[in-house]
């Protein structure tokens, strides 16, 4: 069965059932939302397209170095919405776990780190974590500019 954006979620997907699939909750997965869906539902196919060459253009700009974005995937959040401590010693989350997200693992070169990158239409997130999602750290968080 084919997502409202055309992908083939919910054929690959082992938390199904759980999720509700798209076409059925009319994308709004796992009881949030999905930024694909969403964008799909209210300005079409082609200005999703544009607005993740937009997010993958706003990452690259952003001039950390050893990240470059080529493509951004589909994620849920709470496979990416990792709790990062603050200088208080109090830990934060910055997502929510039941919305879809467009993100990105990139490996840092030479480095036993990884960038995770994640973004909707309003929000920019770029952290680095080791292995797992161990020890990660905010490394940019910001609001985006509106196109």
């Amino acid at each position: 069965m084919k997502a409202i954006c055309g992908a083939e979620c919910c054929s690959q997907c082992g938390r199904r059932e759980e999720c509700g699939g798209c076409q059925k909750t009319d994308g709004h997965p796992f009881g949030g939302s999905c930024i694909a869906a969403e964008y799909i539902k209210r300005e079409g196919t082609d200005a999703f397209l544009e607005l993740k060459k937009n997010l993958v253009r706003e990452f690259n700009a952003l001039g950390i170095p050893g990240l470059h974005v080529e493509d951004l995937n589909l994620l849920i959040g709470s496979f990416v919405n990792l709790e990062y401590p603050l200088s208080n010693g109090q830990t934060v989350k910055l997502l929510e776990d039941n919305k879809v997200y467009l993100g990105n693992q990139i490996e840092i070169p030479g480095s036993e780190r990884c960038y995770g990158i994640v973004a909707d239409d309003r929000y920019l997130l770029v952290c680095d974590y080791k292995c797992a999602g161990t020890e990660p750290r905010i490394v940019c968080y910001k609001k985006r500019q509106k196109d």
